[in-house]
């Protein structure tokens, strides 16, 4: 589609035989020239990779949510030890 693009067909002709909206392609575009060094930006790949970290970091959370619960709720049913004794 790019490659349409790049031949010299507008992107409004473009989009209309592709049944897509003009601004798709340039979207499209835009990405392609931050993934080609061309333009500023996240590429594709670091994009993706900022999506994996964010995710994992969603699910530690989570996960750490669920331990700090738990424990709390054992400190409640479990009695602490008896009392601590001076260090010799």
């Amino acid at each position: 589609m790019l490659d349409l693009v790049a031949s010299g067909r507008s992107v409004a002709d473009i989009a209309r035989d592709l049944g897509i909206s003009e601004e798709s392609i340039y979207t499209w575009r835009r990405q392609d020239r931050i993934d080609r060094g061309l333009a500023p930006g996240l590429t594709s790949a670091e994009k993706a990779e900022l999506t994996a970290a964010k995710r994992r970091i969603a699910e530690l959370e989570a996960e750490l949510a669920v331990h700090r619960r738990a424990s709390e709720l054992l400190g409640k049913v479990v009695p602490p030890k008896g009392g601590s004794r001076p260090s010799r």
